[in-house]
């Protein structure tokens, strides 16, 4: 019923192809160019086209060559390209050196898929791998501008956005109405809409700081928790199965989820935060509850997708590192630092010697325990006394079963309860054996016993990586880890300047290291990364608009001041993300209104409207008209209508931990009719619930920090 609810409010999303996302052009820098490159383009490319055929462009692709169009963009059923690849007949099957991998021909797929994005030689651009990009440097002290209207700034920010607002000769929409505003930040700080009570309650409480107790409130809320603890959990592509080939339950994954949750409620400071998901087990802990947490915090570099059953082992190990760089790089630093896997980054000054810096300190992190088909990540036994009594309780059940098992057999050892043997001949050549119903015991005891041992004890446990062999890692040319070069050292990219260079030890990883140079206050990225993603969250886009990519591909920001003075201050706050909420919801910049401001005129000034001058609203001089996302669709229809359950926590996946989604049948049996809300519903790679594909839910295969909307309400 609430999937036929949500269905029926909106349109079909429309069929219009899109320019390439920064995701897209880093799939394809990091897996299709060095794919082409390698097998293909020796044979197609610019010296040689064999059948006519060139593929080292998107138009050479398109014209195709003897046979036709090589691809058929959005279909890769349809495309020539796959066709021949997956052609049984070795005398047609491309490339003719061997058959390409099921990986390399799933990313292949995907590419196509996603309309092939194809980037162009970027060898004339004037800013290739600018070391002096602004996102290199640490963000500087700003003074507040000044304004013309000294009555309309609230907070700080108000100052930087007005400033620019007044210099574009631009006027800032009036403040929205109160019923729209309290429906606002209560949708943006818990994602369910306020009751009828609390809008009430609102209105008719005129005082000064009746909207900051409200944002007190909100915050203070457990809800709080699941809203933006989610909004982390789509840049941490946190998923309750594996997805690609194994697609395997993460029955354990839940606990990462809710330690988000409840980092968030308690405003747990964002270095914290970073450290604890990075190194959290090399961390002093004070409590059992402390190394808990800071054990299941390193689901981060854990719960990302795996080719289980690679049976190149050194290649799979490689291949979970460059996931775990890639996710490391793009969360934290919005850094596409994957593409110098196989060469020197084409855009950003990261060199391939940089990229496995990096790896050695994921190589030294202990991630998987076994590698051989299906392989099996690392959990995390969670000490306590009740599983102290769990495991004794196992041992126990074990030790008993094997005694009964003892006591039989030496009762036919003794000779009691045996069959004779029919004469001597018997006797000599085989001897007296058990009689049936005792070898029918003996068969269901340990048969029982296998079962038991094969079900383990099932004590608390969640997902996580720990320290293996601290190792440096080779330069792996053209990303192949049987192609070794120099030994790089490990090390933290260089082109950052700032914080402290780290030291890395022969005795750790080097995680702990990491997760300090990260943090340090005079990182040029961390804070400017998680202030970004807040603002985004706010308003929709952000003072960066390519969330996940600061680097040269990305765009510049609309307002660098605003940006560094909320960087500085976010760290000044003790990194404290509920000090930046209320900074920005309590600014006059967020309580604009959406409609658009008319014409004003004076003796001394003719201010242009909003919709004149800022078209596009890069200048944030209105408030965007936003669709909710699917979750907040979601439990505000359960809200509103009376069903909603608050529980927090648990798993409500089915399946017990590495079981397959998908059966004999190739069915996934996952349900979705829990009215508990939607941060709980299991995520299925490879599957997510069709209503939350249907409006937008990201790819829980890769960070996302931005959304799209290509679905809006009729």
């Amino acid at each position: 019923m609430v999937s036929l609810l949500m269905c029926a409010v909106l349109l079909a999303p429309e069929a219009a192809q899109p320019q390439p996302t920064s995701e897209q052009i880093r799939f394809f820098e990091a897996n299709i160019r060095p794919l082409l490159a390698e097998k293909c383009l020796k044979c197609h490319g610019g010296r040689k086209q064999w059948g006519g055929l060139r593929l080292d462009s998107r138009e050479a692709l398109m014209k195709g060559g003897e046979s036709g169009a090589a691809i058929i963009p959005g279909n890769p059923d349809e495309s020539l390209l796959i066709e021949l690849i997956l052609e049984t007949d070795k005398d047609v099957r491309m490339p003719k050196d061997g058959q390409l991998t099921k990986r390399q021909i799933d990313d292949l797929g995907r590419w196509i898929e996603m309309g092939a994005p194809y980037p162009a030689s970027t060898t004339g651009t004037q800013h290739k791998r600018d070391p002096n990009h602004w996102a290199f440097h640490p963000p500087e002290e700003q003074p507040l501008p000044n304004v013309k209207n000294s009555n309309w700034p609230q907070t700080p920010i108000d100052h930087f956005i007005l400033a620019t607002l007044e210099a574009a000769g631009i006027t800032p929409t009036p403040r929205a109405d109160r019923r729209t505003l309290i429906r606002r930040v209560t949708f943006d700080l818990i994602g369910l809409p306020p009751t009828p009570q609390e809008i009430d309650a609102f209105l008719a409480d005129e005082s000064p700081g009746a909207f900051a107790r409200v944002v007190d409130r909100l915050l203070a809320s457990q809800r709080y928790g699941e809203r933006w603890g989610r909004h982390w959990l789509d840049v941490a592509r946190f998923a309750d199965s594996n997805g690609f080939d194994e697609n395997i339950a993460h029955a354990n994954a839940w606990r990462y989820r809710d330690y988000v949750v409840e980092s968030f409620n308690r405003d747990k400071p964002f270095d914290r935060f970073v450290t604890e998901q990075l190194a959290g087990d090399l961390l002093p802990f004070d409590s059992e509850t402390q190394q808990h947490e800071q054990l299941i915090a390193t689901g981060f570099l854990s719960i990302g997708p795996k080719v289980l059953a690679e049976t190149d082992q050194v290649k799979m190990r490689m291949d979970i590192i460059d996931e775990q760089i890639d996710t490391t790089g793009r969360a934290f630093m919005a850094l596409t630092l994957g593409c110098a896997r196989c060469h020197d980054h084409k855009f950003d000054p990261i060199d391939t010697a940089d990229y496995y810096g990096l790896a050695g300190i994921f190589k030294s992190t202990l991630t998987m325990t076994k590698y051989t088909k299906v392989a099996e990540w690392h959990e995390h036994l969670l000490p306590s006394a009740e599983a102290k009594a769990t495991k004794a309780a196992f041992e126990a059940r074990i030790a008993a079963k094997k005694k009964a098992i003892a006591e039989l057999e030496g009762r036919a050892d003794s000779g009691a309860g045996l069959q004779p043997a029919r004469n001597k001949q018997q006797d000599d050549k085989a001897g007296s054996k058990p009689a049936p119903q005792i070898e029918a015991q003996l068969k269901k005891l340990k048969e029982e016993l296998a079962a038991l041992e094969k079900e383990g004890p099932n004590l608390p446990s969640a997902m996580g990586v720990t320290e293996d062999k601290i190792v440096d890692v080779a330069i792996h040319l053209r990303g192949d880890p049987l192609k070794l070069g120099e030994v790089v050292p490990r090390h933290a990219p260089p082109v950052l300047r700032g914080p402290h260079v780290p030291e890395f030890s022969d005795k750790q990883s080097g995680r702990r290291e990491l997760a300090d140079w990260l943090v340090d206050p005079n990182h040029p990225l961390t804070a400017r990364v998680i202030v970004n993603r807040v603002w985004r969250w706010h308003f929709g886009k952000g003072l960066v608009r390519s969330i996940d990519n600061f680097g040269l591909l990305g765009e510049r920001p609309s307002h660098p001041e605003l940006l560094d003075w909320l960087a500085r201050r976010f760290v000044a706050d003790g990194w404290s993300i509920k000090s930046l909420h209320r900074m920005i919801v309590m600014s006059s910049t967020y309580q604009q209104s959406s409609n658009r401001s008319r014409e004003t005129s004076g003796e001394n000034e003719s201010l242009t409207t909003s919709a004149a001058g800022d078209p596009d609203n890069r200048l944030f001089s209105r408030a965007d008209v936003r669709r909710l996302e699917a979750e907040a669709i979601r439990d505000a229809i359960l809200a509103t209508s009376g069903q909603l359950d608050t529980t927090m926590g648990g798993s409500l996946l089915k399946l017990k931990n590495r079981a397959y989604f998908f059966d004999h049948t190739s069915k996934d049996l996952t349900t979705y009719d829990s009215r508990r809300r939607s941060i709980y519903l299991p995520v299925v790679r490879n599957h997510v619930y069709s209503v939350f594909q249907l409006l937008d839910f990201p790819d829980p295969a890769v960070t996302s920090g931005d959304r799209a909307t290509t679905v809006v309400a009729s």
